[in-house]
């Protein structure tokens, strides 16, 4: 497979060399998803591009959002699609967090990325249920072709949530043997945002110096990779943590906006005070390879450790106990606590059998999730799954290929039963700790499949897949049943749930002429038993303290779409880029029949010019960047979302390198939302409460390379 720069894969990437975004064709090769919309991005293009989080650095790719979460969190959505329908894979292994939760970011260091690959469709037949909208893969950066040691370590501030951070990379080489690591540290305060006040359910909340308040945090993790590479055998071990603290918008959390101790959390703008969370997450990757004649067999191995805490003054409700025991195990400013363990393996086998590039393989995966805390949402789990799949590559000629797979997968879900730990008097006057969830015992199974071409026809290189893929419920929708503090809401799950069907068509057409290049890729995808968190008009008076009911159901959806992206050189120097995206959603069925779905996207276009002029003696590769984003309006909601006005938002980036030695010092400058534009974004957690986007923010960062770097 290409595209991705691991250790295993340094030969085919020295062919890539790509600088940009830029949608996969023949001209770099047929991955196994060859027949759907691939974008990739290298690491300077990570790094030109940098915001607050990895997620928020993609957002710019046609068709990918992120679900921000204040100005350092956030997590990916394709074509409008996010949470557990997107796969997140890193070095081969499903990343797996606790990314059912709304404001639950992701636990990955952008500056530890290489390369990033984001593959928009269905990709189940590859990686099972999860994979239902779209896959992002990435990889650690690549080690030296030749022996000896390089690395890049970069200093970066940003001006908004008056942050600083420095991160420093090392890869090795002697011989076959390779190694690298990483570690990165980043502190922030209160983000900013361009207004004095906020209306949380329209309560007035008023900011100081225009502040968020209770929204610092500080991240802090590592990486360490070693193995050994040759022609025919790889073997690589990748070990990472990610530690992050962070507080959440103090109005926006809990019960009651309004009982917030305003002077306490303005005292100063770079305290964690409650609410807050905490969160570390540990992974342990074995990536192993071996060719064998005309196969090649893939060995990944992984275990990860999420460890989620999340911290707030107890607040009784309910029939929960005024003042908190002082028996109670639990610490009292627990609130929750989410303790997940994931064991994966994945074994497939690549060959070729005359036109035929088969690929016959299967993985499997269990999870614990434990739970703790005084509050409780989900309960704790276990959840087993196992997939079995083939995928055929068809080349016909050079011009033609046709792609096939098929996949079955089978799942289990055993949901742990909980009670409470205080006593509720019931309408009998009889006292009694509360069931909130009965032990659940579900077992789910699917076929899948997956029909696809590639076709080249002189300027012209088109694709076409069609497929079917599922995703099982989650024990959060089928087994919730308590108090969501971030979404002021009663959440009940469902226990009757059935794994989620989605039927897609994604087609793809791109073209070269002259200095230019377009590509336009529409896509139209069907649920017929899509699951969705449904506003029902009751209220919960007893543990819900008077928050309305959500309960999970599913309904028939039809959604479709397209991105584009035309790329035109008018000179030498000179580059106009036009990305566009849209996505539209309907429920066919249901309670909510004739709305959209949630964080549904607004159709929007980018607009960027970029002058790079030739190197000279002081500064070489030097650019100058200057965009515009219009975004639409979004009067496509489902309650209790509230339409959201269309904006525009215009960005500035620049850098040069600076000569030093045998070596150039990276200079890089970014200003963005350079008019502090108050707008909201459709996608953003904190929309609900009407929080506009971050204000003015202005990022600069200096790499220092050194060692003898890769001239790919």
């Amino acid at each position: 497979m290409l595209l991705v720069p691991t250790y295993a894969q340094e030969k085919v990437t020295k062919t890539v060399g790509l600088k940009e975004v830029q949608v996969e064709g023949k001209r770099y090769g047929q991955p196994a998803e060859g027949a759907m919309s691939v974008a990739i991005l290298t690491n300077d293009s990570l790094q030109k591009y940098q915001a607050g989080s990895l997620m928020q650095t993609l957002d710019r790719v046609p068709g990918v959002n992120a679900i921000g979460i204040g100005a350092s969190q956030s997590k990916p959505q394709i074509r409008g699609l996010g949470f557990n329908r997107v796969a997140t894979v890193e070095n081969g292994i499903k990343h797996e967090g606790q990314q059912w939760g709304l404001d639950h970011g992701l636990e990955i260091d952008q500056f530890g990325v290489g390369a990033v690959e984001i593959i928009k469709g269905a990709s189940s037949f590859m990686y099972g249920s999860d994979a239902i909208a779209g896959v992002i893969r990435l990889s650690s950066p690549a080690a030296p072709q030749e022996n000896g040691l390089q690395g890049h370590a970069n200093l970066f501030t940003r001006s908004n949530n008056a942050s600083y951070g420095a991160a420093l990379q090392l890869q090795g080489r002697k011989n076959n043997w390779v190694f690298g690591g990483g570690v990165t540290h980043l502190d922030y305060a209160d983000y900013r945002v361009p207004t004095d006040t906020v209306y949380v359910y329209n309560y007035a909340v008023r900011l100081k110096n225009r502040q968020v308040r209770n929204t610092a945090g500080r991240e802090t993790s590592f990486q360490l990779r070693t193995g050994y590479v040759s022609e025919r055998f790889s073997s690589i071990l990748y070990l990472s943590n990610y530690r992050t603290k962070i507080g959440f918008f103090a109005n926006a959390h809990g019960l009651e906006p309004r009982g917030v101790d305003t002077a306490l959390y303005d005292r100063s703008d770079r305290d964690i005070l409650y609410p807050s969370q905490q969160v570390n997450h540990f992974k342990l990757i074995s990536r192993n390879n071996i060719t064998q004649g005309v196969h090649k067999i893939w060995l990944d191995l992984g275990y990860q450790r999420n460890y989620r805490q999340e911290f707030n003054n107890y607040t009784a409700h309910g029939y929960m106990p005024p003042v908190y025991p002082q028996d109670m195990v639990i610490p009292m400013n627990l609130e929750r606590l989410y303790d997940k363990e994931i064991y994966h393996i994945t074994l497939k086998d690549e060959f070729t059998l005359a036109s035929h590039r088969l690929t016959i393989g299967g993985n499997a995966e269990q999870q614990l999730n434990h739970i703790d805390g005084w509050s409780f949402l989900i309960p704790g789990y276990r959840q087993k799954a196992m997939g079995v799949f083939i995928h055929d590559r068809y080349t016909i000629n050079e011009q033609t290929i046709l792609y096939g797979a098929l996949r079955y997968d089978h799942s289990t879900m055993h949901s742990f039963p909980y009670q409470d730990w205080f006593a509720s008097r019931l309408e009998n006057n009889q006292s009694v700790h509360v069931v909130r969830a009965d032990e659940l015992h579900r077992s789910f199974h699917s076929l899948v499949w997956s029909l696809g071409a590639t076709r080249q026809i002189g300027q012209w290189e088109t694709k076409l897949n069609v497929g079917k893929s599922f995703r099982a419920p989650l024990a959060q929708e089928l087994a919730a049943n308590g108090v969501n503090y971030h979404y002021f809401s009663y959440e009940k799950g469902n226990t009757s749930l059935s794994p989620e069907q989605s039927y897609q068509m994604d087609l793809s057409v791109a073209r070269s002429i002259g200095s230019a290049n377009i590509a336009f890729t529409p896509f139209f995808n069907y649920f017929s038993n899509y699951i969705y968190l449904n506003p029902t008009s009751g209220y919960d008076q007893y543990y819900g303290a008077g928050n309305q009911i959500f309960e999970y159901a599913q309904s028939k959806v039809q959604r479709y779409g397209a991105e584009i992206q035309v790329e035109y050189r008018p000179l030498k120097d000179l580059k106009i880029e036009l990305l566009g995206e849209y996505v539209r959603s309907k429920q066919l069925s249901g309670s909510k029949k004739g709305y959209t779905l949630p964080f549904s996207p607004a159709p929007s276009l980018v607009l960027d010019v970029s002058w790079s002029p030739r190197s000279s003696r002081y500064f070489k590769e030097p650019y100058l960047s200057l965009d515009s984003k219009w975004t639409a309006s979004q009067q496509h909601i489902v309650p209790p979302e509230e339409k959201t006005k269309g904006y525009q938002v215009l960005n500035l980036r620049a850098g040069t390198q600076l000569p030093l030695g045998r070596s150039a010092l990276q200079l890089r400058l970014q200003i963005q939302n350079i008019f502090d534009t108050k707008y909201m974004n459709h996608t953003s957690f904190y929309r609900l409460i009407s929080l506009p986007e971050q204000g003015r923010n202005i990022i600069l960062s200096l790499g220092i390379p050194f060692g003898e770097q890769n001239r790919s």
